[in-house]
């Protein structure tokens, strides 16, 4: 009888270890991804561009398509070398970072440039329209999840990042969850604001109540400005999160005046309004890390434009225009 109690006493330990590692893999993984945000947002904004044209009752076939490619990309091949990467280089991550947070900051300055300058069309050859659309369904999902790539990379590289060391298996199931519930956010998203037209139409054209067919004119027509929202929200994260990687990663280098400049300046703001003190500050500091990153995007808008996104549509990999 001794003997079953020890036992059962090393189960009830056992146990609060792995109840232990799974709240230190959920607090991980929400943080992580919290600090992906404009990524996301981009990944979710982009996204619906590759279904437009589509007959409707492929759209989510298509959606289905890209999910299950951003999830190889994450899980299969991006997870294990963000591990090899923590195991054998960390030293990198670090460089890495700061090189997404970059991209991240001349994503944000092209999509605010091509505002400000919209280019001309470029004028498609009827020879590069595919007669089969199985084909053309085909190209565009191949393009998601090529795009899917780099922003799911910066994805992991961030939530690498944030996570402490704590063990492989636990960095390990970190990036599995941030990989498989920001898949699933992003892409569920997705299918949503791609249907609302038919579900509003719907509503619309079937709806008894006359509440019920106001809701779906009022979804129909909502459309279009919630995606310029969208598109808004992503382009300002993308520059705030950018700048804010970049600012600790000089930090972390040694060059310490940009972080404690904007501490500054936020804290200052944060004391003239004690009420909201925190909320103060946070915004502000979001604010200035944004303002950065748009600065440092400008920077890089004619190296990306002019050297870098050339050399990627000559090999073939470039990634697709957004």
């Amino acid at each position: 009888m001794s003997g079953l109690l020890a036992l059962l006493d090393d189960v009830a330990g056992l146990a609060k270890v792995a109840a232990a590692s799974v709240d230190d893999v959920a607090a991980y993984a929400g943080k992580a991804g919290a600090k992906a945000a404009g990524a996301v947002i981009d990944d979710a904004a982009v996204t619906p561009k590759y279904v437009h044209g589509f007959e409707a009752n492929r759209e989510l076939p298509i959606i289905w398509r890209i999910t299950k490619g951003s999830l190889r990309n994450k899980l299969v091949f991006l997870l294990p070398a963000a591990l090899l990467l923590s195991s054998f280089a960390p030293w990198l991550i670090a460089p890495l970072l700061m090189l997404g947070g970059a991209y991240l900051c001349f994503e944000g300055a092209e999509k605010i440039a091509h505002v400000i300058r919209p280019h001309a069309a470029h004028p498609v050859s009827v020879d590069e329209i595919p007669d089969d659309p199985a084909h053309l369904e085909e190209q565009k999902a191949a393009g998601a999840i090529k795009t899917d790539f780099i922003l799911s990379a910066e994805i992991m590289t961030i939530a690498l990042s944030e996570i402490p060391k704590a063990g492989l298996a636990i960095e390990a199931a970190t990036l599995a969850v941030v990989a498989v519930g920001i898949t699933v956010v992003v892409y569920g998203a997705v299918a949503l604001i791609v249907k609302a037209d038919d579900v509003g139409l719907h509503m619309a054209g079937t709806g008894r109540l006359g509440l019920t067919r106001a809701l779906g004119r009022g979804l129909v027509r909502g459309m279009p400005g919630f995606m310029k929202l969208l598109t808004t929200v992503g382009t300002a994260a993308m520059l705030w999160v950018g700048g804010s990687i970049i600012v600790h990663g000089l930090g972390e280098m040694g060059w310490h005046v940009p972080e404690e400049a904007i501490h500054h300046v936020a804290v200052t703001a944060g004391h003239a309004l004690p009420q909201a003190m925190a909320a103060v500050e946070w915004t502000v500091t979001a604010a200035l890390d944004g303002v950065l990153g748009l600065v440092l995007g400008l920077i890089l808008l004619p190296v990306g434009t002019g050297i870098i996104a050339p050399l990627l549509r000559a090999v073939g990999g470039g990634k697709a225009d957004h």
